[in-house]
C-alpha cells in the first residue's frame, strides 16, 4: 500500500472529524511529504525513524514535531500505530528572539506602510481582535453592524468583540465596497482571503515599513495582541478564552518575553533590593 494512495481517504477522515481547513491542509501536506520520502518503499518503523532524522536536518525541532504529529495521526488512521515515533524532546524556551517578536512600534509602521489599502484593515483587524487568520472570514458585514462576531474554530465557539474605532473604519469599508452580507475581506472571485494571500501582501510591506521580514506574518499579529493584553491584565486564563485555547500551556507561548525584557525586570529587582 502506497502512502500517497491513502491521502485522499485521510483527508476525508479529517474533514469528517471537523478539523479546520488549515489543519486538514497541513496534515495532508505533511503526509504527502512522508510519502515522497518513502518513494515507493514499504512503511516500517525504521522508515519513519529515518524520515524523522531527515526532517531534523532541515527544520527546527518544533517544526519537526508538528510534522511527526501529522504522520503519526496518519499511521493510526491506516492501522499502523506500531510505526509511530516519539516526538523530539524540547526544553521550554524562557525567552523569545527579538528578531521574531513584532513590537507595537513596528505594528504601527506596518499600518502606515499599508495606509489606505484593504491590507491595512486586515492587519488592524487581526491585531486588535486577536483572531486567527483562518477566522478572518467571520468578520462579516453583519458582524461589523453588530460590533461582534461568533467564531467557531476547532470545535470551540467564542464571541469576538470589534473595538469601536476599528468598527467605524470597517463600516466605512463595507459601504465603500458595497458588501452587504458575508465575509468583508474577499478575493475578486468572492472567496474569503486566505493565509497565503495575506502573508504575501504583508511581506511586500517589510522594506517600506522598515521591519524585518522574519517578524512580518499574520500569526505574529495575534501574538502581539496576546502580549499586549497580558501586559495590561495579567490574566492568562481570560487570555486563553479570548484566543480560543483549550490549554493554558499554549497561551503561555504567546506571553513569553524577550531576553531584554527579562533582563530589565532583573535590573529592577536589583535596584529595589539595593536602594
Amino acid at each position: 500500500m502506497s502512502v500517497l494512495s491513502r491521502v485522499n481517504d485521510f483527508k476525508a477522515f479529517l474533514i469528517h472529524e471537523e478539523k479546520s481547513d488549515a489543519t486538514v491542509e497541513k496534515y495532508v501536506r505533511d503526509v504527502r511529504s512522508f510519502g515522497r520520502f518513502l518513494s515507493g518503499r514499504e512503511i516500517s518503523k525504521q522508515e519513519v525513524i529515518d524520515h524523522k532524522k531527515q526532517l531534523s536536518k532541515h527544520y527546527a525541532p518544533s517544526s519537526v514535531n508538528s510534522m511527526l504529529v501529522s504522520v503519526n495521526r496518519f499511521l493510526h488512521f491506516i492501522g499502523r500505530p506500531d510505526c509511530c515515533v516519539k516526538l523530539l524532546k524540547i526544553q521550554r524556551q524562557m525567552f523569545t528572539s527579538e528578531k521574531k517578536e513584532l513590537t507595537a512600534a513596528e505594528y504601527r509602521r506596518l499600518l502606515k506602510a499599508a495606509q489606505g489599502t484593504r491590507l491595512e484593515l486586515v492587519i488592524q483587524t487581526i491585531c486588535e481582535t486577536g483572531i486567527r487568520v483562518s477566522e478572518l472570514r467571520y468578520i462579516t458585514a453583519e458582524a461589523v453592524e453588530q460590533g461582534r462576531t461568533s467564531v467557531d474554530c476547532k470545535g470551540k465557539a467564542r464571541v469576538i468583540f470589534i473595538p469601536s474605532a476599528l468598527r467605524r473604519r470597517l463600516l466605512e469599508y463595507k459601504k465603500r465596497t458595497d458588501i452587504r452580507s458575508g465575509s468583508l475581506f474577499i478575493t475578486r472571485s468572492g472567496k474569503p482571503l486566505n493565509r497565503s494571500n495575506i502573508w504575501r501582501e504583508m511581506k511586500s510591506l517589510c522594506e517600506k515599513a522598515g521591519v524585518l521580514p522574519s517578524k512580518v506574518f499574520p500569526h505574529n499579529l495575534r501574538h502581539l495582541f496576546a502580549r499586549t493584553f497580558y501586559s495590561l491584565e495579567r490574566d492568562i486564563v481570560r487570555l486563553a478564552d479570548l484566543l480560543g485555547h483549550s490549554s493554558i500551556n499554549t497561551t503561555r507561548i504567546y506571553t513569553v518575553e524577550t531576553g531584554k525584557q527579562h533582563l530589565d525586570c532583573i535590573e529592577r529587582i536589583h535596584r529595589r533590593l539595593t536602594t
